[in-house]
This record gives structure tokens, C-alpha cells and sequence, in this order.
């Protein structure tokens, strides 16, 4: 593959390990339109969030010039694709992760490791979509075509709308094969019956596991749950800046009286 190339470059990644079908599916739909390079997770990293491994050397495997491995979360393979020098060709038009098996719906994405992949290159300027699907019946074939229209839109955007960031947009396909339609939408909340399930090792010590596998969500209108309940394909943009504007004032009082500067 051409370093030259006039199409545009794609980064793949996602957290569910370099042999998911999820992954493969989306490159095989990305390919005919784009140069795609793969850096992905050599095992399963879900719900690892936002994580970067600091106390540990990584290993970077290239099982083929365009198709990397990287032993660690999906945040480090992006932060190794973007600045180990000679990963890619050039600096990427547009960070994909996914297709993740299961749903990123509402509050989903603050452990998302497919929403962190995308974060990690938002971070950096470049735009980047996390894309999920249902884990029960959803079809991934279908659910990658419709990821490489939503990828072409995106890359054809007015470079204005991306101003000095990179925008970070999180994508949820609905179950089945036939969608409704997409739709713009906003985060909904998801909640999840906690759990923590205590048990003992065959040396009588006390383990547990923790989280449910259930979740609910109320009813919101333009949420993203709401939507792929109703059968269409949310697409949500998310924020980079946390910055909560509405509680200035507690911080403020919380910090105390300004000190008069020399």
C-alpha cells in the first residue's frame, strides 16, 4: 500500500481483541473506500474505559504491514498507532472503533473501551466514531455497511464543523436487519442492576463478582436508547471538555474568597 495514497486513511481499532468478528466485519466494509490500518488489543479489554498502561512495557506485534496488535487497552493502541513513528503511513483522516458486541448506550460510554479508542484520538485532534451493536440479534453485516455510509458522511463533513478538535461521535446500530432510519440523538441513562455475587475458591476464600448484566432506561426523548428501541441508528455526538459550567458557582464558593493578586 501506497504511503501516497489519495484515499482517505482510516485507524481501526476497537476492545474486544484484534480476532473479533466485530473488527474484521468493519474493516472488510471500510477497505473499498479507504486505506484502513488496524491497531487493536491483543485480548478482550471491555468495560476497561479510559485506561493507559504506565507500569508495564507494551508489545506491538505487525501481523501484517496494515494489521498491528498492540498487549494492552484500547487507549494505548491508538496512543501507539499516533506516535510510534512508522505505525502509519501518515496522520489518519478519521479514527473508527468497533463494531463492538454490545450495546454503548447512555451511561455506557464512561467504561467503554470502544468509546475510550475513540476518545483517546478525539484527544488528539483526530475525528473519530465508536460503533456498537446488540449483542443478542444484531446483524453484524448489515450493521457494517451502514457503519461505512455513516464513515463516508463523516469524511465528507465541511471541515469547519471540526474547528481546532477532533469530534467524537458514539454509534448504536438496533437489533435485526432492517433499520428504520438514523438519527441525531443525545446520551440517555442507562442503568444497570447492580450486583455483587459473592462466592468461595475450592480453599474456602471469599471472591466476588460484580455487575449486572441487566439494564433499564427510562424514557427520554432524543435519547439514544429510546431511539434504538424504536428501531433507528443513534448517532451521538460526546464532549471532550468535562467541564460541568453549571457548578462554577459551588466551585467557586468551594475555593474561597479570590486573593487580591500583588
Amino acid at each position: 500500500m501506497s504511503a501516497v495514497s489519495e484515499r482517505p486513511l482510516i485507524l481501526l481499532s476497537n476492545d474486544d481483541g484484534f480476532e473479533a468478528r466485530g473488527l474484521h466485519a468493519l474493516r472488510e466494509a471500510l477497505e473499498p473506500s479507504a486505506d484502513v490500518f488496524v491497531v487493536a488489543p491483543r485480548t478482550e479489554q471491555s468495560a476497561g474505559s479510559h485506561s493507559l498502561t504506565l507500569s508495564r512495557p507494551l508489545r506491538h506485534r505487525v501481523l501484517e504491514p496494515t494489521f498491528h496488535w498492540v498487549d494492552g487497552s484500547p487507549a494505548d493502541c491508538i496512543y501507539v498507532a499516533l506516535h510510534r513513528e512508522g505505525t502509519l503511513p501518515r496522520r489518519p483522516d478519521l479514527v473508527v472503533s468497533g463494531i463492538n458486541h454490545g450495546y454503548n448506550l447512555g451511561t455506557d460510554v464512561y467504561y467503554s473501551g470502544t468509546v475510550a479508542a475513540a476518545r483517546e484520538a478525539a484527544l488528539r485532534g483526530v475525528p473519530s466514531i465508536a460503533f456498537s451493536l446488540s449483542r443478542a440479534d444484531g446483524r453484524l453485516d448489515v450493521a457494517a455497511a451502514c457503519a461505512a455510509r455513516i464513515v463516508e458522511r463523516a469524511l465528507g463533513a465541511p471541515r469547519d464543523w471540526y474547528a481546532d478538535h477532533g469530534p467524537l461521535l458514539n454509534v448504536n446500530f438496533p437489533p435485526g436487519d432492517a433499520y428504520r432510519g438514523v438519527r441525531a440523538t443525545r446520551l440517555g441513562k442507562r442503568v444497570y442492576f447492580d450486583e455483587v455475587e459473592v462466592r468461595q475458591d475450592p480453599r474456602g476464600g471469599e471472591y466476588v463478582w460484580i455487575g449486572g448484566l441487566h439494564a433499564h432506561h427510562d424514557p427520554l426523548e432524543g435519547g439514544d436508547t429510546d431511539a434504538v428501541d424504536a428501531g433507528y441508528v443513534s448517532v451521538t455526538p460526546l464532549l471532550i471538555d468535562c467541564t460541568h459550567s453549571g457548578d462554577l458557582g459551588l466551585a467557586a464558593w468551594v475555593a474561597g474568597p479570590r486573593e487580591e493578586e500583588p
